[in-house]
């Protein structure tokens, strides 16, 4: 799907310096970590140092050198004492007021109790939110951004549970879900790529709220079961501009969430509308927004198909991404922070079994992901349910890749990484 192997070492030129993790200071500019693009903590390849968080994530990362660029940062920090003459790293910039708590990673089980209860909650907040804005009202903030955050908090404890949650939706309320499940990618993109809490909270903003604009389509044309006529397909593609007049009545709406509300169907080749955007003028948060949108909606059941597999999805989208539809930089990245294999698809096993991915690695491989093993392909036969740690010591079996539910005859596998405390409908 996504090449996995290490990278190739930079083109050699005039400033390049290989040099170890541990002498990475302040103000240095990075070409590349010399590791493979999994296991980098960074969505670009090169970057500035600004920050002792970045130098954290470098440390923590499989990295063991890195190339430096030395016309464009600093160099090695020099020798102790000549350390009065050589020049000064920049201070850390001074982060924004608004910060998120930080709290503690809860297991799986724990936070799909949670997340299922918060789903609910969004479908009535938004629903309400949402035909307010259908009548004319301006968008609360003060009703949305307290929803951001609690949508924030839980992807901080365990990403996968309300993200994997919110993709089994219904068609009665799918608009609503979407939206959820767009400002958690959204968020999560946000974090894998390094951005500071405050535009997080934007950037999830306006993941809530990038479809407010199809509030001003038909039931009857946004839900329909079967082909769009060419009318109706120009009324849908309208909700993109029609979202950024209800945001622009609302006072308090940034920037971020008009920028990703207007432009997330365009794309970098400049195929996409309302505005045929491409290169520099399709802004960095529309790039975001374009990604987690069009995920959302194809791993999602609707009125007029079968949501598909979420590691089928990412296969898919990154062929769209090489052809142009996507940001590279920020698809690798979106790759992530959802893992190779996402939770909810299901796997086979060098032991010839099948399971469901129940949760992704914290800080491992992404090709190690916790998965719940329920049939034998050998015997043809369900088996006893059981949770294998593929990054686990002592871990034996691996995935050999993606199986289809139906050629096995499968049903409902969602059952076996929801458990049986939540519902699969929020």
């Amino acid at each position: 799907m996504i090449g996995s192997g290490r990278q190739a070492a930079p083109v050699a030129r005039r400033g390049l310096k290989k040099v170890a993790i541990k002498q990475l200071r302040l103000g240095m500019y990075v070409e590349q970590l010399c590791c493979s693009w999994i296991d980098t903590p960074f969505w670009q390849s090169s970057f500035l140092i600004e920050s002792a968080a970045q130098l954290e994530r470098i440390a923590a990362s499989r990295a063991a050198d890195a190339w430096i660029d030395t016309e464009r940062g600093l160099d090695v920090a020099p020798a102790p004492e000549d350390s009065a003459t050589g020049p000064a790293a920049p201070p850390p910039a001074a982060g924004p007021a608004f910060r998120f708590r930080t709290p503690a990673h809860s297991t799986m089980e724990d936070e799909l109790g949670r997340a299922a209860v918060l789903l609910n909650a969004s479908k009535r907040a938004l629903c309400d939110m949402f035909n307010e804005a259908r009548m004319g009202c301006a968008v609360e903030m003060r009703h949305a951004m307290p929803l951001v955050e609690s949508i924030a908090n839980s992807v901080l404890r365990n990403p996968g549970a309300l993200i994997g949650l919110a993709r089994l939706k219904t068609a009665d309320n799918y608009t609503y879900m979407h939206s959820v499940a767009v400002c958690a990618l959204m968020i999560a993109l946000a974090r894998q790529m390094g951005l500071d809490d405050h535009l997080t909270r934007e950037l999830g903003l306006a993941g809530l709220l990038h479809d407010v604009g199809k509030m001003a389509v038909p039931a009857e044309v946004l839900n329909k079961p079967g082909s769009l006529t060419e009318d109706e397909f120009f009324v849908v593609r309208g909700h993109p501009e029609k979202g950024h007049a209800m945001l622009l009545a609302s006072p308090d709406v940034g920037p971020v969430a008009l920028e990703v509300c207007l432009h997330h169907h365009e794309r970098p080749d400049g195929r996409g509308y309302p505005h045929r955007l491409s290169g520099d003028a399709l802004g960095l948060y529309a790039r975001m927004g374009a990604v987690c949108d069009v995920y959302d909606a194809i791993t999602s059941d609707r009125p007029y198909k079968a949501g598909w597999c979420p590691a089928e999805s990412l296969r898919r989208m990154a062929e769209w991404a090489r052809a142009g539809q996507f940001d590279e930089a920020v698809f690798a990245a979106f790759v992530k922070c959802l893992g190779i294999y996402p939770v909810g698809t299901l796997v086979r096993l060098q032991s010839g079994r099948l399971g469901v991915v129940a949760e992704q690695p914290c800080g491992k491989s992404l090709l190690l992901p916790k998965i719940k093993v329920f049939f034998s392909t050998r015997a043809r036969a369900y088996i006893r349910p059981e949770l294998i740690d593929l990054g686990a010591p002592g871990a034996r079996d691996a995935i050999l890749g993606c199986e289809n539910a139906a050629e096995w005859g499968l049903h409902d596998i969602d059952r076996y990484w929801l458990g049986d405390s939540v519902a699969k409908t929020p």
